[in-house]
């Protein structure tokens, strides 16, 4: 029996080697953590992966990061420099009963080689809670070490005891830079497409590492088709041109999932750009969201909030603009309906800003749940029997329109709130005038109280 391989079908082990039919991403992928292109936050001189391969032992951890930045390569480094036995499964396809046969192959390997098993699971968010559950006693007892990769924060993802049983390590997007030296790196070796002896005209490779946009996988695999275009040409001129290139690219799916970190992320940007009266930055994240696929009610519904959380009274017409813009994308769908967000947006960013209404509506919440709910007065209280006249409801009303500037020296709050102020006008827009309104009444009142 090959134990450099695993027992079970689907379950990869470190020892398989890519065959040439393999996708060129997978044949590149780098044989040592030297050859390993970006993460120098994780595997610098002294950092913490570099101290983990060097002194051997592997601790269970949770590379969380984008796609193709490298999480399953250095899964199967790291196994390796720890002399480790390595199986790797996916979440998407794997479930409890494949984690019962992985435990029992690691057992196996432990017994005949004396060598602990490090157990790579692709997309562990994918994964349960009962199935996360079934790792956590051949985590804890040393059976297994385990590698999760997740492209999902595992701080809501991965359940809290295998969350403290990891450690969680971030990895970036690629840089640029980085992808050049892959993509270069490709082309040279006989292992990638060396042997082809393939001309890249100036230009190409940048554009492809833009299009990839932090992603190897993508990068790799886009050079690979364009090499494919060129070898099928009836030319048989072996040169990678930009009209190559731009027809093996094609349009970019963007990085986006709608019930994800990132759908989280894009929202908290828009909003915090409007905030911020920058219609440049809140234009570009609404169509970061737009052009991934968001519902456009959804953006419609937050500028909507938005409206009323950061701008109220200092633009009273910012809620009506939201909600004709919301009605307008429900009247005429998409593509069309862009562009009623575009101008929602651009009229949110320049609105002048005010949370007064949002602060007063927070102090009223605390006072509702902290504060005796005393009765209603009973002066603002309705009479409709002859009862509740009896009983003093609605007795001394002053009706505001019968008094001298339509305001009445009446207290409206009950009387463990009595001078309570909520609401305090800012100087932003609309609230100057609110704030001279508020001031006048308040005048009034004193002067009908002397």
């Amino acid at each position: 029996m090959d134990l450099n391989r695993s027992l079970f079908p689907g379950m990869a082990s470190v020892a398989e080697e890519q065959g040439p039919q393999a996708p060129l991403a997978d044949r590149m992928r780098p044989p040592a953590l030297d050859q390993v292109v970006g993460q120098e936050h994780l595997l610098g001189p002294g950092k913490i992966l570099r101290e983990i391969a060097d002194s051997g032992e592997i601790p269970s951890l949770l590379l969380w990061g984008p796609p193709g930045v490298g999480k399953t390569t250095l899964a199967h480094l790291l196994a390796r420099k720890g002399n480790c036995h390595f199986i790797a499964i996916s979440a998407v396809l794997a479930g409890v009963k494949e984690v019962k046969r992985v435990v029992q192959e690691a057992r196996t390997e432990w017994r005949l080689r004396q060598r602990r098993t490090v157990l790579f699971v692709d997309e562990i968010h994918r994964f349960n809670k009962a199935q996360q559950d079934a790792f956590l006693p051949h985590v804890e007892n040393g059976t297994l070490i385990l590698v999760g990769a997740t492209t999902e924060n595992p701080s809501f993802e991965v359940i809290p005891p295998l969350l403290s049983r990891s450690r969680v390590l971030v990895l970036k997007a690629l840089e640029e830079s980085h992808l050049l030296t892959l993509l270069r790196r490709a082309l040279e070796e006989d292992r990638g497409l060396g042997r082809w002896k393939l001309q890249v005209e100036a230009g190409c490779l940048r554009a492809i590492a833009r299009f990839a946009d932090g992603d190897a996988r993508v990068a790799l695999n886009s050079l690979e088709l364009a090499a494919q275009l060129v070898r099928r040409s009836a030319s048989g001129d072996p040169h990678i041109t930009r009209e190559i290139v731009g027809e093996a690219l094609q349009k970019r799916t963007l990085r986006y999932d709608k019930s994800g970190e990132e759908h989280f992320n894009l929202i908290s940007a828009l909003h915090k750009s409007l905030r911020n009266s920058d219609p440049d930055a809140s234009l570009y994240w609404m169509g970061r969201m737009l052009e991934a696929g968001e519902d456009p009610l959804y953006i419609a519904r937050r500028m909507v909030r938005f409206a009323s959380e950061d701008i109220g009274l200092a633009d009273p017409d910012a809620l009506g603009r939201a909600i004709d813009a919301m009605q307008a994308v429900h009247f005429i769908g998409l593509p069309e309906g862009k562009l009623a967000l575009a101008q929602l947006a651009v009229y949110l960013a320049q609105a002048p800003k005010s949370n007064r209404v949002y602060e007063a509506y927070s102090r009223v919440e605390k006072d509702v749940s902290s504060t005796r709910n005393q009765p209603v007065p009973l002066h603002l209280r309705n009479a409709p029997t002859r009862l509740m006249k009896e009983l003093g409801y609605g007795r001394n009303y002053r009706y505001a329109h019968n008094e001298p500037d339509r305001v009445a020296d009446m207290a409206c709050l009950p009387p463990n709130l009595a001078g309570r102020r909520y609401y305090e006008p800012g100087g932003e827009g609309f609230e100057r005038d609110v704030q001279t309104r508020l001031e006048n009444l308040e005048r009034l009142r004193k002067r009908r109280l002397k």
